[in-house]
């Protein structure tokens, strides 16, 4: 645990040190810093600036992360290892990033130059998208996907399992073409 939170605590410094600059709009906040879990929805927030220390929560293990994919969540879900559940997942809530809604769930880390160091494995019988926008990047899901809301899009990421839509108009916004892959079907199930 003590290693964990070492690395943790160098990735934070990292993260710091490259939001300090004024111009960085926050586009590619690194799932390996240390966040405060909380909710980031920012409908009521003046400030037109996104804070990168409270928006991601970095989780290793299955309690931790299923709090960070709630609605009272926050709009990344980041993972330090593989996690398994015999229940089903759900993303839900609204989140805003720059913005714009979005949602994501990194199954990977990252070194401060943005290159992937590791990626994992993230296993359920099945993973519920209500988030606008909602994205998984950097891993595996293995399980099948039920998406009830527009923009879903896999990043550097594989599905294994099918992905399912609630409505052709979400399957519509259904994007992998950032090396996403799905190896089972991709079609509107009702």
């Amino acid at each position: 645990m003590r290693k964990i939170a070492s690395v943790a605590a160098v990735f934070a410094i990292v993260l710091l040190v490259g939001c300090g600059n004024s111009t960085n709009n926050n586009a590619n906040v690194t799932p390996t810093a240390t966040t405060t879990p909380g909710n980031t929805n920012n409908a009521g927030n003046t400030n037109n600036t996104t804070d990168a220390v409270t928006s991601a929560s970095v989780v290793d293990n299955e309690e931790a992360f299923k709090k960070a994919i709630s609605a009272d969540g926050t709009w990344i879900a980041a993972t330090l290892k593989d996690l398994s559940f015999t229940e089903d997942l759900v993303l839900d809530g609204q989140f805003t990033n720059k913005d714009k809604p979005a949602r994501k769930i990194a199954l990977y880390t990252q070194d401060a130059e943005h290159n992937i160091t590791n990626s994992f494995k993230l296993t359920a019988p099945k993973l519920t998208i209500k988030s606008k926008n909602a994205r998984i990047q950097g891993g595996t899901f293995i399980g099948d996907v039920y998406v009830e809301a527009d923009g879903f899009s896999l990043v550097n990421a594989t599905v294994e399992g099918n992905v399912y839509f609630a409505d052709a108009k979400y399957q519509s916004t259904f994007d992998t073409s950032d090396q996403g892959k799905v190896t089972g079907v991709t079609e509107v199930k009702k």
